[in-house]
This record gives C-alpha cells, sequence and structure tokens, in this order.
C-alpha cells in the first residue's frame, strides 16, 4: 500500500477509536450524584412503594402515619405528619447506567475494531493490489 494511503487509513482508524474512547471514558468518569430526582419533583410515599419501603421500629411509615403515630417536633408545638408530608427522591444512577450498557458495549466494539484496524495497515499487514487497467 503506498505510504500516503496508509498513513490516511491510520489515521482515519486512530481518531475512530479515539472517538469511541473518549466517550466510554467520560461515561465512567461522570458524576454519580446528579441523577437524583429533582426536588420539584419529589415523589409521594405511596407512589414510591414499588422501590422503596421506609420502616420505623419494624413498622412501615405509611401505616404509621395512617394512624396518625408520627409527630414531628417544632419550635413551639408538636403535630402530626400525614402521608402528604413524606416525599422521597431517588438516585436513578443504577437505572440510568443500565439504559447505557447497549451503548457502551458498541464503543468498545468500535475501540477493539479499530485499534486492530489501525494497527494493521500501520504495519502493512493488509495486503494491497495495485489497480489493473481494463482490457482493451
Amino acid at each position: 500500500m503506498p505510504a500516503r494511503m496508509r498513513m490516511m487509513f491510520t489515521l482515519m482508524s486512530f481518531t475512530w477509536f479515539l472517538i469511541a474512547a473518549v466517550a466510554i471514558y467520560t461515561e465512567f468518569h461522570r458524576r454519580s450524584d446528579i441523577w437524583w430526582t429533582p426536588f420539584a419533583m419529589r415523589v409521594p410515599l405511596a407512589q414510591g412503594a414499588d422501590r422503596v419501603v421506609i420502616y420505623a421500629r419494624g413498622k412501615p411509615l405509611a401505616a404509621l402515619l395512617q394512624a396518625g403515630q408520627v409527630r414531628i417536633a417544632g419550635d413551639a408545638d408538636t403535630s402530626t405528619l400525614a402521608i402528604g408530608d413524606v416525599t422521597l427522591r431517588f438516585n436513578n444512577v443504577d437505572r440510568v447506567r443500565a439504559q447505557r450498557i447497549p451503548l457502551m458495549l458498541l464503543y468498545a466494539a468500535a475501540c477493539g475494531l479499530t485499534g486492530c484496524l489501525g494497527l494493521l495497515i500501520a504495519t502493512g499487514r493488509i495486503a494491497y493490489r495495485d489497480e489493473i487497467a481494463p482490457p482493451g
């Protein structure tokens, strides 16, 4: 293969390798605390029951709230908490990362393929046939 073509294909394959490698690197070094449910979008206790159950002294918090057994003490008064007073925020980092696994596998495959292809081209291991003029 001519040196100019070899250099072009080598640079092109390593460029694709770097694009995929940077995507993988940024995924693994992303902050994990950004996936919390926003404060304004907190989930009521009843809607979050499929993901979390909170216990206080061995009893579910929802049952204690319905029975009026949970109180909060303020500066001057004590008030009973209702179910609507308790909300939840979730850390969704596990769900977000699980959704990104197929994309990360694709990037990893692209890194492997372009890395091997770049090394094969750079070392001249791929056979190259000169163009043959058409008969006539």
